[in-house]
């Protein structure tokens, strides 16, 4: 449910939406704080994470809530648990990879707001009828100014 009051927006019971391996929620959007920032949960799978890639547009700050996860920042390694705070400003090519044996989880905070659209459309082309192809997923990042400095992940092309 989603209550607004004026200027104060109350999100309960948001459901999961999953657009690749990951998972997430959409706990306020970048319409909810007038696109001053979007504010998501990351829910990983085991070795699960995005491959290194870059956003023109956000910066993105990570929370570690349950699990641990190793983050990339540039050639910089970093691994964090519960409580660990990353902060990978825009420009700055990044990943991360859960490195728990179980689900892990975390907040993500991208500003400015809005961050939420590219997963939606990812959502949107992977339930269309053909599999996408790694160029489809290439188009729709670049449509949202991001990158990926390595390529596509293994198994992609």
């Amino acid at each position: 449910m989603t209550v607004t009051q004026g200027k104060i927006v109350v999100h309960d019971e948001v459901e999961p939406v999953k657009w690749t391996v990951e998972e997430g929620r959409f706990l306020l959007r970048g319409s909810d704080t007038g696109g001053r920032l979007s504010l998501m949960e990351f829910i990983t799978p085991p070795d699960g994470g995005p491959p290194l890639h870059l956003h023109e547009n956000e910066d993105e700050t990570f929370i570690v809530t349950s699990g641990a996860y190793e983050f990339r920042l540039g050639e910089k390694r970093h691994e964090g648990g519960v409580g660990t705070i990353v902060h990978g400003p825009r420009g700055t090519a990044h990943a991360f990879r859960n490195v728990a044996d179980t689900t892990s989880t975390m907040l993500c905070v991208a500003t400015p707001g809005g961050a939420e659209l590219m997963f939606e459309e990812l959502i949107e082309l992977r339930a269309s009828e053909t599999p996408p192809t790694w160029q489809d997923v290439l188009a729709l990042a670049t449509k949202h100014r991001i990158s990926y400095p390595e390529g596509p992940p293994p198994g992609r092309s």
